[in-house]
């Protein structure tokens, strides 16, 4: 059916198959407009930006600001390929940079090429003091910064300040589900914060960060080392999925993730076996 239809002024417009088909071209040229306007930044940019990006994210991260501070690590990305040089003092320096960069947006791949100095002897004291250091380090329901680590013959004794009778108990959990330790002995005081003390704000850490943590703490902790688990996280919400032996391991995975630095919620769609 044709038909045809008056302006403002009176006078006779297009026909109707034209009318239609005017519209649709300026129907057309507003979603193109609207979608150049809204599309991502990142879809805008080129390659050499993109990379520009990645480097300058991984060392804002809250991984590279505050565990590998005293680690000389050199990050360069080309085409979304990173490479890692420079030296670290520990193996699980090493991995935690790795996968806090595997993990950022535009990253493709990752070529790990940093040089562990003076790395300890697998299952040695040294060894097992830098896990467990590090495990402390990821998990906020403890005080790492006031924890003392001292390992001899696989005995790990603990000294330092917690604040509470939960807080100790958990630090001797934590330390004894490290493969390697034999005893724990922990001889921390229990003192609470001095009212008035510091108190700041949670700091707001980045997601791949956060997936770094839970990944490397998933592999040091004995109990949860074998555990094949995909990780990740949007916004702090940590998403799990893979499979778990059982229902118990499956909640101590979930128990785990929760008291990670930087996580808000837990989403365990872990599958038993």
């Amino acid at each position: 059916m044709r038909y045809t239809y008056l302006t403002r002024n009176g006078r006779r417009g297009a026909s109707g198959a034209r009318f239609k088909e005017n519209t649709k071209m300026r129907l057309s040229f507003y979603i193109f407009v609207a979608a150049t306007v809204l599309m991502p930044a990142a879809a805008l940019a080129g390659p050499a930006e993109i990379d520009r990006r990645i480097e300058e994210s991984a060392r804002r991260s809250y991984v590279f600001t505050n565990y590998l501070t005293s680690d000389a690590i050199a990050v360069e990305a080309k085409d979304g390929i990173v490479t890692l040089t420079g030296s670290v003092a520990a193996d699980s320096a090493k991995a935690l940079a790795q996968e806090t960069v595997a993990g950022l947006p535009g990253v493709k791949g990752v070529e790990n090429k940093l040089e562990v100095t003076g790395s300890p002897t697998a299952s040695s004291d040294a060894w097992l003091s830098d896990k467990l250091k590090i495990t402390l380090l990821f998990h906020r329901s403890v005080r790492a910064g006031k924890t003392e680590v001292e390992v001899k013959d696989g005995v790990v004794t603990l000294r330092g300040r917690a604040e509470n009778q939960a807080q100790k108990e958990l630090a001797t959990e934590y330390a004894r589900d490290i493969e390697g330790v034999k005893e724990v002995i922990n001889e921390m005081t229990v003192s609470p914060e001095p009212e008035g003390g510091p108190r700041t704000a949670g700091e707001k850490i980045d997601d791949a960060s956060i997936t770094a943590q839970v990944k490397l703490a998933l592999l040091l902790h004995r109990s949860t080392s074998a555990v094949a688990t995909t990780v990740r996280t949007k916004r702090g919400t940590v998403t799990l999925e893979g499979k778990a032996a059982n229902a118990a391991e499956r909640d101590l995975v979930t128990k785990l993730v929760k008291d990670i630095n930087g996580v808000r919620k837990v989403k365990n769609r872990m599958s038993l076996e």
